[in-house]
């Protein structure tokens, strides 16, 4: 029945909308359908355990939580939930036939200005992602907490999304992250959450475990004409979203990290710390983003399990998934190296600057490449 409704889908007659083309998308866990001017997403009937959209009627209440959720940073772009109906000519989003589905209608935004395709081509400027900080500063200062929310800050439910993340990787040690790696991660977090357990407490003692974001990496963040929309936050689990100021900041910073942008991930968390008055924030960032390495390591370990994705897509997932896990990874050694500096020299075109990137990615540090550098000190472009 999936199959007969994506092929439904595919057809531009399917929309309500006048439409000349429509693109499918997929995720671990949604259809995206992509029209002139629209996007529709579906969720898929899966169930992880930590997600479970496996009935119609679970599917239903999290589109409007999506909606509901992500109107708080991105108002203008979601427009609603709509029904999937079924039609003489298949399955449409308009008729009157039984409803199939639901999905979340939104505003299409241009691919060519995701923050991780900007980020990649060197078209981002640090003013840029010091005002996305701002932004995120904000919106924590307003995030609601309270009893409830401020729980999930314990270091012993910290500690259970992360005995959960263990648990689900064991799958993959022959793939993606290797027993002795897996093994190596959790102890040391382990030995870090008792060894900081005041940390935490602290954290939520002073109010700063909010209703936050829980997803905010490159590719949920786009620029479009002047506006800076920050899209799909987690609506799925309270847990994931209610968390640690610090935990949701430190998602984007890693990211940057992943991008090979340290400067930048510098520049977001001096503005942070700046708009938002919350110096502690730094003490639990690498910790955090830890934690978000190892968490897009599994998203994209999962996309593994999935028939309905390409060979060649589940090659670049399996590649991704590695490298994040190498990122966690590099951040605990770094934690460990007392202060270091690394130099390579050679003749030209024999792989410096291969291995110093490689070398500055595995231990999550800044690298500078002393070409860039006599231009920059005198004032010639970079490029």
């Amino acid at each position: 029945m999936i199959r007969s409704i994506l092929k439904s889908l595919l057809k531009t007659d399917a929309y309500p909308e006048e439409v000349t083309a429509v693109e499918l998308i997929q995720t671990h866990v949604s259809y995206i359908f992509l029209t002139d001017r629209q996007a529709y997403k579906i969720k898929k009937p899966v169930d992880f355990g930590f997600l479970n959209f496996s009935t119609i009627d679970r599917r239903r209440f999290y589109c409007n939580e999506e909606v509901r959720l992500n109107r708080r940073l991105c108002p203008d772009i979601y427009e609603g939930v709509v029904e999937l109906r079924e039609t003489p000519q298949g399955a449409a989003f308009h008729g009157i036939g039984a409803i199939l589905d639901y999905a979340v209608k939104m505003k299409r935004l241009p691919a060519d200005r995701m923050l991780d395709k900007l980020v990649a081509d060197g078209d981002i400027t640090a003013a840029t992602m010091r005002e996305i900080s701002r932004i995120i500063a904000e919106f924590h200062r307003s995030a609601p907490t309270s009893a409830t929310i401020a729980d999930h800050g314990r270091p012993e439910r910290i500690m259970y999304n992360w005995q959960e993340n263990f648990d689900q990787m064991v799958p993959f040690e022959d793939t993606t992250l290797p027993a002795d790696e897996r093994e190596f991660i959790r102890s040391w977090v382990t030995r870090f959450a008792a060894e900081h357990e005041n940390v935490f407490q602290q954290r939520v003692d002073d109010g700063f475990i909010r209703e936050c974001d829980g997803d905010i990496h490159l590719e949920n963040i786009c620029l479009d004409n002047g506006a800076i929309h920050i899209f799909d936050c987690i609506e799925f689990n309270d847990r994931f979203r209610c968390c640690d100021t610090s935990a949701d900041i430190a998602f984007l910073l890693m990211d940057l990290d992943f991008h090979g942008r340290h400067d930048l991930a510098d520049d977001v968390i001096d503005e942070y710390v700046s708009v938002s008055g919350d110096a502690g924030v730094v003490a639990l960032i690498d910790f955090y983003k830890i934690y978000r390495a190892f968490v897009r390591g599994k998203v994209e370990s999962f996309r593994l399990n999935d028939s309905a994705i390409q060979q060649e897509e589940q090659t670049l997932a399996k590649n991704r998934a590695i490298r994040y896990f190498r990122l966690a990874r590099g951040y605990i050694e770094r934690r460990r190296l007392k202060p270091t500096l690394f130099i390579t020299c050679g003749l030209m075109g024999t792989g410096k600057s291969t291995l110093t990137s490689q070398l500055a990615f595995e231990l999550g540090v800044a690298s500078c490449n002393s070409d860039v550098v006599r231009k920059q000190m005198a004032g010639i472009p970079a490029g």
